[in-house]
């Protein structure tokens, strides 16, 4: 677990009113962040800090980087808690967060592939898939294949990353995650579908040289 201390610029954290506002699944969260409780900020820490991470070390590919995006990300949170409207779930409010830091990271060192190419590229790849879904519960496997999953995902242009992570890693719904990186529904779909036919191409050619 990643440790991310929370220790604001400016002094305390203040007390703010309590403001009503629709339930939300971190309604307690929310409530104490809100009333400026010292234990606040070491819950919301406790709470997303590894999810947080999960998502910016997959944009930005960097320990470093991803680590103080998240930081900034986390104690942004804090501070701004009171511009959160319950719109959305406060997850995909957090995530848009962590993901427009980390993007901001890359932005001027980004080398990656392009959305056209990715495209083209499962194009290319389309219906060269062999049936090896059997195999993948064979318990020798899964050392090596959890690796190269990961590789796969690291391999996924950035911002199919994003979607893949937040969608099947974290588990939000196509709603959530279009609220968390302000796309809509429909591109979400389209990506997560590009992204998972992407994932099954590479680990189709894992599955091929462990058979081999």
């Amino acid at each position: 677990m990643h440790t991310f201390v929370m220790e604001p610029t400016d002094g305390a954290l203040g007390t703010r009113a309590p403001v009503s506002r629709p339930v939300d699944r971190d309604h307690a969260l929310l409530e104490a962040l809100r009333r400026g409780e010292p234990t606040a900020a070491e819950r919301l820490v406790t709470t997303y800090g590894d999810r947080a991470y999960r998502l910016a070390i997959r944009i930005t590919g960097n320990r470093a980087d991803a680590e103080e995006v998240v930081q900034d990300a986390l104690w942004a949170a804090v501070r701004k808690i009171d511009a959160f409207r319950g719109e959305s779930a406060f997850a995909s409010w957090l995530y848009r967060i962590v993901a427009n830091g980390a993007y901001q990271k890359i932005r001027r060192r980004r080398s990656d592939i392009s959305l056209d190419e990715f495209t083209a590229m499962l194009d290319d790849d389309r219906g060269r898939e062999a049936d090896w879904s059997t195999r993948v519960e064979d318990p020798s496997l899964q050392s090596d294949l959890r690796k190269a999953l990961t590789a796969a995902i690291d391999a996924l242009p950035i911002d199919y990353r994003a979607v893949i992570v937040l969608r099947d890693v974290e588990g939000l719904s196509t709603h959530e995650v279009a609220d968390a990186l302000g796309l809509s529904i429909a591109n979400v779909k389209s990506r997560t579908r590009r992204a998972r036919g992407s994932l099954r191409n590479g680990l189709g050619g894992f599955m091929a040289d462990a058979a081999a």
